[in-house]
């Protein structure tokens, strides 16, 4: 359900940005294509195993361009297609979870990202900023991130994930407040023929897949995949609702999830035409926004597209020019089932609510990326963006209670320059302005100073600051028409802001082992949340808060030979509310990560392993979420040169009772997650 609001619920001509995407296909005309690879992102990563990606570690969506992980501005971790495997993750938020310094909850219906000590419960992902291959994934319409089983992207599809922590609004613009994550697809020459795919888990769980993939020797590239899954889910008791008249508390046949994506990517000699569908409907057992507990029928449903042409012009000398045009399509349709007493039919009355939310939007982008004056490498860029459909609509069998059309538009301009002051030391500064018609104009700088003391010494000394525009159903949403009124819409909302300094220490200890140490303090303001209105009793979202969130991050990951290699990682954190000085919400203060990877029979048999551990969190409701240790295993084989692999896990491997925090809208306090669960897998090519 897509409405934080508590309540029974949930046209203007683009400005003068719109020039750079006039602009675009005349450039695009002027700079004919020639043989490069799209965006410099690198290729054909697939098979590394986590030493090998170690020693060849470059980043792209740090600063839009190829660089060293070392001389990144910024903490960066890169997860490759080997260590997805091995470690069996189901789901992005599996992937995400494992990395240092994150971590996830879910409500039932959507997970959420967490880190340095920020996920509000129910926040929908929105000051994160999600990417496949660069391009962005989170909506017009509520500005969220799926990382779930919602996230429309099968993972046998990913090469590769980025994730960059920090500000990134000097490139990226709105959403990029606490981190980037960028994932890289597989191209046509990493898989180089058909895959077929198949999988079954817990809860009746199945799933399938099919991928082909081929590079000809024209240099014309191909990949299509497609993918659907299923689960019965699990029949869940809430003690909350333990009563004969709702079922003594157990939701049957209401935790359902089922999925199904496509994907295709065309690449010829610097022009890529690339798009996916992804669909998720899922039940909801939890009976938020207080809807009738154990009813099959309250589901929510998202879809997420985009068709994208992307063209690339190498002039040589390090000089290249990317340009980019994209149409965009979200959809929600949220079905809620109520009861309530009616004196003219002499008793409950069940019925039907409906959310419905569209949004369509056209967006481009220009950008040039050259070496200058032998001691700079510059990128200079435009966006723009044209949502010509953004539709918000609530409803009932007999009422109408919102039907909110209309359009809008933002352009954005950026400059980043990353200076060789010295041998050994960097300084990378950059900044943008964005320009929004519903709030004017904001402009967002980063500044890093990267210095190799010694030749396994680098000191990352940064800082940055970012955004997060207020979305279209925080600024519209209301349901007025109703009759009787609970929220009102704000057109006056300003963006949320975020400045993070940090210090990063990298150290490599011998050849196969790497050390880093993050210290970091961050600052929000202006975060937009939801109260009401004493003068009318509405409820209305407003820049309330201000936080603030201190703390530091150690790490270590190496390899002991070919084929065996861990991680590990601990985060000290402490989040608090500014104004009161209270520990925020779903805010852990620890956090810690191991994984291991140990080949048993060499590619014939290899055993990952990982366990995690999340602190206590404070719940919306005053209560706590107790820590938890989490251990994850799986078997990975490999047969037949690699056409043939097989894995089996075991997740939840301790069988660890847990709970994640419900939110506002939740008459739970705690929500309780799975327990242990099993999953096999297998997977053929030719």
């Amino acid at each position: 359900m897509k409405r934080r609001d508590g309540s029974s619920g949930r046209t203007a001509i683009p400005g003068t940005g719109g020039f750079f995407l006039f602009l675009l296909p005349f450039l695009l005309a002027l700079f004919p294509p020639q043989a490069v690879a799209s965006g410099g992102i690198p290729g054909d990563l697939t098979s590394l195993s986590l030493e090998e990606l170690m020693e060849i570690e470059v980043v792209y969506a740090a600063s839009r361009y190829e660089q060293d992980v070392h001389e990144a501005p910024s903490s960066v971790t890169i997860v490759g297609a080997d260590e997805i495997r091995r470690f069996g993750y189901r789901t992005l938020a599996d992937l995400l979870a494992g990395v240092g310094g994150f971590y996830t909850s879910y409500d039932r219906i959507y997970t959420y990202l967490g880190t340095r000590g920020f996920s509000r419960p129910g926040d929908y992902n929105t000051r994160f900023l999600l990417q496949v291959d660069g391009h962005r994934l989170n909506d017009e319409v509520y500005g969220q991130a799926f990382i779930g089983t919602e996230f429309p992207l099968d993972l046998d599809v990913i090469d590769r994930v980025e994730i960059i922590r920090g500000p990134s609004s000097s490139i990226y613009g709105t959403n990029a407040l606490f981190g980037v994550v960028n994932v890289v697809t597989k191209k046509g020459r990493d898989l180089d023929g058909v895959r077929l795919s198949g999988r079954a888990a817990s809860f009746g769980t199945r799933g399938t897949g099919v991928a082909f993939g081929k590079e000809h020797p024209s240099g014309m590239e191909i990949f299509l995949s497609g993918g659907y899954a299923e689960s019965d889910g699990q029949d869940l008791y809430y003690a909350e609702f333990d009563d004969p008249a709702t079922n003594d508390g157990v939701a049957e046949d209401s935790d359902r999830d089922a999925s199904k994506s496509a994907y295709a990517r065309f690449a010829y000699k610097g022009i890529t035409l690339q798009g996916f569908y992804g669909w998720r409907k899922k039940g909801i057992p939890t009976a938020p926004w207080e809807v009738t507990f154990n009813d099959p029928r309250t589901v929510a449903v998202d879809a997420r597209g985009y068709v994208e042409l992307l063209h690339t012009r190498n002039l040589g000398r390090g000089i290249a020019i990317d340009g980019d045009v994209s149409y965009n399509w979200y959809g929600y349709d949220g079905d809620y089932a109520y009861e309530y007493d009616s004196e003219d039919e002499g008793g409950l009355i069940a019925t039907l609510s409906s959310d419905y939310a569209r949004g369509e939007w056209l967006r481009g982008g220009l950008s040039l990326s050259a070496p200058a004056a032998g001691r700079h490498h510059l990128v200079v860029g435009s966006t723009y963006r044209h949502d010509f459909r953004l539709h918000q609509k609530y409803f009932d069998e007999e009422t109408v209670y919102l039907d909110d059309e209309r359009t809008s538009w933002s352009w954005a301009l950026y400059a980043l320059d990353e200076i060789r002051v010295v041998e050994g030391l960097l300084m990378n500064i950059g900044v943008r302005h964005d320009r929004y018609e519903t709030f004017g104009g904001t402009t967002h700088p980063r500044l890093a100073l990267i210095w190799d003391p010694l030749e396994a010494t680098t000191l990352k000394l940064l800082y940055g600051s970012a955004f997060r525009a207020p979305n279209v159903f925080e600024l519209y949403y209301t349901d007025e028409d109703g009759g009787e009124p609970t929220q009102k819409a704000n057109l006056d909302l300003d963006p949320e802001i975020v400045r993070t300094y940090e210090l990063v220490v990298e150290q490599d200890l011998g050849t196969r082992i790497q050390g880093s140490v993050s210290m970091f303090h961050t600052e929000a303001t202006d975060l937009i949340g939801i109260e009401t209105d004493p003068d009318d009793g509405l409820l209305v979202f407003r820049n309330l808060d201000e936080t603030h969130s201190t703390g530091f991050e150690v790490g270590f990951r190496g390899s002991l030979r070919k084929g065996c290699s861990s991680r590990l990682s601990y985060t000290y954190q402490e989040s608090e509310d500014s104004r009161t000085g209270e520990t925020l919400t779903n805010s852990p203060k620890h956090l810690a990560k191991l994984g291991v990877l140990v080949p048993v029979l060499g590619e014939r048999l290899s055993a990952g392993f990982e366990l995690r551990y999340t602190g206590d969190r404070k719940t919306p409701q005053g209560g706590t979420a107790e820590g938890y240790f989490l251990g994850n295993l799986t078997l990975a084989s490999r047969l037949l040169g690699g056409r043939l692999e097989l894995s089996a896990s075991a997740y939840n491997l301790f069988d660890q009772e847990y709970f994640d925090p419900g939110s506002e809208e939740h008459v739970q306090n705690l929500i309780e997650q799975d327990g242990r669960s099993f999953g096999v897998k297998a997977s053929i090519g030719w």
